[in-house]
């Protein structure tokens, strides 16, 4: 009885009288300790398995009990339709233990392949996400070509990212198992146009990198539709204009979707006439408050229709300001501010009325009418984090003061980043100069560098022209700290690596960015990049005339109150776009904060520019 037959023999004994309980045991036990090593045979191409009996009217278990009359040669192509069906039949755990089992007996790469592609796809429905990544990325090693990667393959890695939150990396996927689809229904173009706009414009902008099939065309109807949506007129004439470049682009049926809905689209533009704004305009938070005010009042035109009421946060009592909002014919709200205020207003169930909120609650839900705009410092740390990964650096390190913002700035990139490439930055905490010279010597090994000198000096009387050398193995830095802290940091860091080594690069939020140092003596900074909103950085989308305005009536003003000024500013331009932004064609908005973009749980992101100090000024830089 040769190997087959014997295999053949014991499976059936198992898969029939084994209970669930030991099963699942032994699968387990067999999936994380399997090897990833396994011999392969190499071909030119991937084929179907041949199918030696009709499967569509018969059972696993039937298929086992053929697979075992059979010839060895038939009869894993057999157990591998055994391991299907049981797929079929929604019994995932003995089609994982059957895949399993076969592993050691593919013949053919394609043997391999299959099998590995139904361990994955079982491990993601038994919810073992991370075995099922594992287990796909042995499936995609057991092909000589990635062009030989099918649609279930593509189709599974986008269910598995997704669930691992990773949006860009499941959208890439499911673009290139869109492609390989023989004619795609209406429902499944409209599906992947849906998951296409849950990305926010860095991403886009990664995807675009990535070069999934067809992205060109896709990329252009989603920049038309989140630019214009809530322009009718404008976006006809872009859809126009994009179904005679793209006709053969399988998105024609959602541009031909979009110009159905701008009716329905127009009808959403509601002109609010009465604003009420709630700022802290007295307090130890008034300059906050008044920044904000003064960026809204920027935006204002006063010729328009519309009325603003502000009011202070300070000493407003939320418990009968519906009844003071009621006699001002409020129709629309902006604010409150601070985080405490936030939770009260949402918690007055009779505060109904349309509301921007100025910041994300704490204790509280957003409710159904209101939107958050965030500027929480998580959004751009997930966007370098994501962005830097995909630069091919295999060992950053993260440099942090440590401060509660600093620490949730750096340990949200940590995060990110090994949630993308499977491994964590080092990361270094320092509280002040001192320590921080300290802990970057010894993380850059520079310290123990100069020990070995100095050992050595004092077993050899001959002087010798020596030098501390840094770590070989870091490649990127990644700063999290003041703008004062940082001034000091790089040139330090420049100074410690050694002449014999490349370059490092260094990377940075944009609290290491300061607005005013811009205009002074930059040079320590030169080649330091860094996340930045458009209102602290010259680029195309700064309002520059408006910044220059004011810059001089305020030339010394703080960097987190100009932040929050251009909140306000932005604040008033989405008073027009607040119902729209809730409904297809999901609009964003361009604003001196960032891009905006509405999430699921109603709170505006945002998606920020590069700059890069060059010498004596600082400039936008494209990281894709």
């Amino acid at each position: 009885m040769n190997k087959i037959q014997i295999f053949l023999v014991n499976t059936i004994y198992m898969m029939r009288n084994l209970p669930a309980f030991l099963i699942i045991f032994l699968l387990l036990s067999l999936t994380l300790s399997c090897s990833t090593s396994q011999r392969v045979t190499k071909i030119k191409s991937v084929t179907k398995p041949s199918k030696a009996i009709e499967t569509s009217h018969i059972s696993a278990d039937d298929i086992l009990a053929q697979a075992q009359q059979s010839e060895p040669a038939q009869a894993t192509d057999l157990l591998i339709q055994a391991c299907q069906q049981y797929l079929a039949e929604k019994n995932y755990v003995k089609s994982l233990w059957l895949a399993q089992q076969l592993i050691p007996l593919a013949s053919s790469n394609v043997q391999q392949y299959q099998i590995q592609l139904l361990k994955a796809q079982n491990l993601y429905l038994l919810d073992k996400i991370e075995l099922s990544l594992k287990t796909l990325q042995q499936a995609k090693s057991a092909l000589t070509n990635e062009n030989q990667l099918t649609a279930s393959y593509y189709q599974l890695l986008a269910q598995v990212q997704s669930k691992r939150g990773l949006l860009l990396i499941a959208s890439d996927a499911q673009l290139r198992a869109f492609h390989l689809q023989e004619n795609p229904t209406d429902d499944q173009i409209i599906a992947l146009w849906q998951q296409l706009n849950q990305l926010s414009q860095w991403q886009i902008e990664q995807l675009v990198a990535l070069s999934p099939p067809q992205i060109t065309g896709w990329q252009q109807l989603l920049n038309f539709a989140h630019r214009f949506g809530y322009q009718p007129q404008s976006l006809e004439r872009y859809l126009i204009q994009w179904r005679r470049n793209y006709p053969a682009h399988p998105a024609q049926v959602i541009a031909q979707q979009l110009l159905s809905n701008d009716a329905s689209v127009d009808k959403l533009n509601i002109r609010y006439r009465n604003i009420a704004v709630i700022l802290p305009l007295s307090g130890k938070h008034q300059a906050a408050g008044e920044s904000a005010q003064q960026g809204i009042l920027a935006g204002y035109n006063a010729n328009s229709e519309m009325q603003l009421h502000f009011i202070d946060s300070t000493s407003v009592d939320f418990a009968t300001l519906a009844e003071k909002l009621a006699e001002l014919e409020i129709e629309y709200i902006i604010g409150p501010l601070l985080k405490p205020n936030v939770d009260a207003y949402i918690a007055q169930q009779n505060l109904t009325l349309p509301t921007l909120l100025l910041n994300v609650p704490v204790q509280q839900q957003a409710k159904a009418q209101q939107m958050v705009f965030s500027m929480d410092a998580k959004d751009e740390a997930i966007q370098a984090a994501t962005t830097l990964s995909r630069k091919q650096f295999k060992h950053p390190i993260v440099l942090s003061q440590h401060d509660n913002v600093s620490q949730h700035i750096a340990l949200t990139f940590v995060n990110q980043w090994q949630k993308v490439t499977g491994t964590a930055p080092e990361i270094i905490f320092f509280d002040n100069r001192k320590d921080m010279q300290q802990q970057l010597k010894q993380s850059l090994g520079v310290e123990q560098s100069q020990e070995r000198i100095d050992e050595i000096d004092r077993r050899i009387r001959q002087k010798l022209k020596t030098e501390a050398r840094n770590r070989r193995d870091i490649d990127m830095i990644y700063l999290v700290s003041t703008p004062n802290e940082t001034r000091l940091l790089k040139p330090y860091i420049d100074v410690n690596i050694s002449p014999f080594a490349d370059i490092i690069p260094i990377f940075a939020s944009s609290r290491s960015h300061s607005d005013n140092a811009d205009r002074s003596d930059s040079r320590d900074l030169t080649g330091l990049k860094f996340t930045e909103m458009p209102w602290l950085l010259k680029s195309k989308q700064q309002n520059v005339a408006l910044k220059q305005v004011v810059n001089n009536i305020w030339p010394n003003s703080n960097d987190n109150l100009k932040r929050i000024f251009a909140m306000g500013y932005d604040s008033l331009s989405l008073i027009n776009k607040f119902s729209v932004l809730k409904q297809p064609p999901y609009i964003r908005h361009y604003g001196q904060t960032g891009v905006l973009k509405l999430n699921e749980q109603g709170i505006l992101t945002r998606s920020l520019l590069w700059g890069s100090y060059q010498k004596d000024k600082v400039e936008q830089v494209a990281m894709d």
